[in-house]
This record gives C-alpha cells, sequence and structure tokens, in this order.
C-alpha cells in the first residue's frame, strides 16, 4: 500500500491545513490563508478532556487509548481518567498508527 500524504500540522480556527507537511509559504484551507503567526496553538483543546479507552479492533489497536474528539487522535489517558496533553497532530507518527486509525474509522465509523 502507498504511504498516505502527510499534511501540515498548521490549524486556523480549527480548520486543518491542506498543504503538505513541510510546505514553503501560507497555509491553506479552502481559499482561507493563514501564517505561522495567524495559526491555532499546537497543543489539543482536548488535552486534560474526560474520556474512556475506544473500542478495539481484533488486533488490540488502540491499546486502551481514548479517542479524543477535538483532533481525532488516540491518546492515552491519565489516572483520573482525562485525556492526556497533547498537540493537535504528530508530524512522526507511524505508519502502523495512521493505518489502525484509519481502519479503526472504518470500523467503529465517526
Amino acid at each position: 500500500m502507498e504511504s498516505p500524504v502527510r499534511f501540515c500540522p498548521s490549524r486556523n480556527a480549527g480548520r486543518r491545513c491542506t498543504k503538505p507537511l513541510g510546505h514553503a509559504g501560507l497555509h491553506r484551507n479552502q481559499g482561507l490563508l493563514w501564517s505561522d503567526a495567524g495559526a491555532d496553538p499546537l497543543h489539543c483543546a482536548g488535552s486534560g478532556e474526560p474520556g474512556t479507552s475506544a473500542a478495539t479492533l481484533p488486533d488490540g489497536f488502540p491499546g486502551g487509548r481514548a479517542l479524543c474528539p477535538v483532533c481525532l487522535r488516540f491518546i492515552p489517558l491519565d489516572e483520573g481518567g482525562r485525556v492526556d496533553a497533547h498537540d493537535t497532530s504528530d508530524p512522526d507518527e507511524s505508519e502502523a498508527e495512521i493505518a489502525g486509525r484509519r481502519e479503526w474509522f472504518n470500523t467503529h465509523g465517526w
């Protein structure tokens, strides 16, 4: 399977940049352009929110992690059952994590 395109993690008012990771110039989403100075913080607003472990696939994915309702990534829970602090995206995310998330959404939906 071909590797998926990795997109820029920048957001503006919650809209994700639709350019590839490492692009030059302004960020873009459906005609809206912004610079790094106008971008949302990378820290996800879902950090610290109450969470529950997501349903698992037959291979065990996502391994007890919760689905963050803001960035739609699987994030560990802290001792109090809250979503650990995290950024809205991880440019170093593994191919296995991407494939597992894709399969999870195809199996369990949004």
